[in-house]
């Protein structure tokens, strides 16, 4: 019979955000996209795109032109009730405090609302979708329907779906369930969510805000492996 020793865990709690990629809803593309680092360019994600929910969480993001760099917060799991800092990549703090009561002076400095939802993509790898105004609100209401059917089962964006705005037009993704997960799916899924919970329960206790796209993350990730 083996065990996990206290020694052992402290060995392995992540030490940066171990979601190896982190994709965003491109409208005009009607696709994922995310970041590579090594390659410094956005690559586009063909649907479907099929996911099981890990967790949820809530950040800021955006631009800021007073200092011509991004925005960015720290992640919260109770947005009614935890403190939000609010800062650019250049430049001073935009805002502290509950989400409630900052958001309009961040929206006047060029940030918005991220969902942030922990995913675990078909091939076991940990990832994580940062979604954003109509986004969020097609993710409510699919969650709305059936959020209790995301412990077991595969989540897939197979399509987009048109939408207008006064005189905008942009794309949603459209999320459904796929089928529910087998059970060696299921135990790889509890090894994800083990190490996701492993470095938020270090990254929640940090007072500040922790970017998960500084490049120093990057090389001190490389640095720390084994």
């Amino acid at each position: 019979m083996s065990t996990t020793s206290n020694r052992r865990n402290a060995f392995s709690t992540p030490q940066s955000n171990p979601a190896t990629k982190f994709l965003s809803w491109k409208s005009n593309d009607k696709q994922f996209s995310y970041y590579d680092k090594e390659t410094k360019e956005n690559v586009l994600v063909p649907l479907p795109l099929k996911f099981l929910v890990l967790d949820e969480m809530h950040s800021i993001s955006g631009w800021n032109d007073a200092t011509q760099s991004g925005i960015y917060s720290n992640e919260v799991k109770f947005i009614s009730k935890e403190t939000m800092t609010v800062k650019p990549f250049k430049g001073n703090e935009i805002a502290k405090g509950l989400y409630k009561d900052i958001k309009e002076k961040v929206k006047s400095a060029g940030g918005h609302y991220v969902k942030s939802i922990y995913i675990m993509l078909e091939d076991g790898t940990l990832a994580n979708l940062q979604l954003k105004g109509s986004a969020v609100q097609k993710w409510g209401e699919f969650t709305a329907k059936g959020k209790q059917r995301l412990v077991d089962e595969w989540v897939v964006v197979d399509k987009a779906v048109d939408g207008k705005k006064g005189a905008v037009k942009f794309t949603t993704p459209d999320f459904r369930f796929l089928q529910s997960i087998t059970d060696a799916e299921s135990e790889l899924a509890d090894e994800c969510f083990n190490t996701l919970e492993a470095y938020m329960n270090t990254y929640l206790s940090k007072a500040e805000p922790i970017t998960i796209d500084e490049e120093e993350e990057m090389e001190e990730e490389e640095e720390l492996k084994f």
